[in-house]
């Protein structure tokens, strides 16, 4: 239970500290990512973006179970 909440905290510093280089990612903006901007209402539906976001997680999750 310690070793997870010192896992946990290292990676959230770590996060932390990248956090301004992540904003530059381009992750939201993709073409695909579907916008409606209507004057009343503003809808986003970041697909593209999922799909990339979740074939990451799943190679990442695959070479961890190798």
């Amino acid at each position: 239970m310690q070793k997870t909440l010192i896992i946990i905290g290292i990676v959230i510093i770590i996060i932390g500290l990248v956090w301004p280089l992540i904003g530059k990612i381009p992750l939201g903006r993709l073409p695909g990512d579907i916008i409606i901007n209507r004057p009343n209402l503003k809808i986003y539906i970041p697909v593209t973006t999922m799909i990339l976001i979740s074939v990451i997680v799943s190679v990442i999750l695959w070479i961890f179970r190798k």
